[in-house]
């Protein structure tokens, strides 16, 4: 009988690289207490106003990945996902703002986080001279793991305030798991024509941004 070794998918590779850490930001508090509702809204308030700094570096860090892409098949996903990007969860941030009393003067003056400013540089450096696959590991970090969480909570989700239950929503369901598996299979695909030095780029990339989302939840319980 012949012996068949099934190959580990190289976006899997990734994420079982980083020990406890992908648990610890699949299964931080913040999660849970953001689907029960009981979250501290001082910490909400923190979490979105951070969180809201990263959008614009997000949206070019993923253009960059669609104009780095192989194929116009590639392309085209990243493109509607950036168009949900910048419209639908822009306008919940946007409402959460609102709800929440967030003044934009309040969004001006309240400083970044240690983490903030990290994730930022990381995400700028790795757009601009970043491999293909650099940039795809941390949009596979920042999405692969919110989608975890986001679809083992989904059940357990209060829906008294869509302060907490839409930012569930974002991200969990069907099509945004199709965004998953899209990021996730392009990664797959660079990973078979890779370099050794390229892989080992997008271990370290992916790593530092599994350490930087775990360092961000934990800010948010820092005052």
């Amino acid at each position: 009988m012949k012996n068949y070794k099934i190959k580990m998918r190289f976006t899997e590779e990734l994420r079982s690289a980083t020990d406890g850490l992908w648990h610890a930001i699949t299964h931080h508090k913040f999660t849970d207490e953001l689907a029960a509702g009981t979250i501290s809204r001082e910490v909400l308030k923190h979490y979105l106003v951070q969180d809201h700094r990263f959008l614009d570096v997000f949206v070019v860090l993923l253009a960059t990945a669609v104009a780095k892409a192989r194929t116009l098949k590639d392309r085209i996903p990243g493109c509607q996902f950036l168009a949900l990007i910048t419209s639908k969860e822009n306008t919940y941030f946007e409402r959460s703002f609102a709800a929440l009393n967030v003044s934009e003067e309040d969004r001006i003056a309240i400083p970044n986080e240690e983490c903030t400013d990290d994730f930022i540089e990381l995400m700028r450096d790795v757009a601009e001279r970043g491999y293909l696959g650099e940039i795809l590991s941390v949009l596979v970090v920042c999405e692969w793991s919110y989608f975890i969480w986001g679809e083992r909570v989904l059940p357990k989700t209060s829906r008294l305030d869509f302060t907490c239950y839409e930012w569930v929503d974002l991200h969990s369901g069907k099509s945004f798991g199709e965004v998953i598996e899209y990021l996730r299979g392009m990664l797959d695909e660079e990973g078979k024509i890779m370099s050794k030095h390229q892989r080992e780029k997008c271990h370290q990339t992916f790593l530092r941004t599994v350490q930087l989302e775990k360092y961000f939840f934990d800010s948010c319980y820092k005052k």
